[in-house]
């Protein structure tokens, strides 16, 4: 019983040993920023108005290691959400439930070279947001030693968007009614 105990205890100290080690590559890092673009359960994400010319005002949170790192994040997140997951409703009944963009639940891996490319550092993304107000003190909190949550007003560009994707043939095209 003795020998099964310590074998136990000597397997699980071992999995905890590897799983601690992290080697960080360019393929690797990929796949983080693939989990934060495409994923319909991390946006904290709230519609405040809609806006004029097809666009959409929402608040968004974003991470990140500095303030800035976490408004850019914040951009990153509010455009993806308008892609696969869609707004909620505004909670002072300023607006309808949007949406998403992409209906098609793996377009995030079937369309993953351009979607890698679409959010890098940079990229075409940046194309479809602006800041409609820096984040106030109150939406900038210090969640720990290495990271920062702040929440920003964005307004997202949704129909040139939606028009984008409908372009490289990864959204339907809406019906006109006509």
């Amino acid at each position: 019983m003795r020998k099964v105990v310590r074998n136990f205890a000597i397997a699980i100290a071992s999995m905890l040993f590897v799983g601690s080690i992290t080697v960080v590559d360019a393929q690797s890092r990929n796949k983080v920023r693939k989990l934060e673009y495409n994923s319909r359960y991390n946006y904290e994400v709230s519609t405040v108005a809609v806006g004029v010319d097809g666009t959409k005002v929402v608040k968004v949170w974003g991470y990140g290691k500095k303030a800035e790192d976490a408004m850019r994040n914040a951009k990153e997140l509010g455009v993806a959400c308008a892609l696969f997951r869609g707004f909620p409703a505004g909670s002072n009944g300023s607006a309808a439930p949007t949406p998403a963009i992409i209906s098609d639940p793996n377009a995030d891996t079937k369309y993953e070279e351009y979607f890698t490319k679409f959010f890098e550092p940079g990229g075409k993304y940046l194309q479809y947001v602006n800041y409609s107000s820096d984040a106030v003190p109150t939406d900038r909190v210090k969640v720990n030693k290495k990271t920062y949550k702040v929440g920003v007003v964005l307004s997202i560009a949704y129909d040139e968007l939606r028009k984008e994707m409908e372009r490289e043939g990864i959204a339907r095209k809406l019906n006109s009614g006509f």
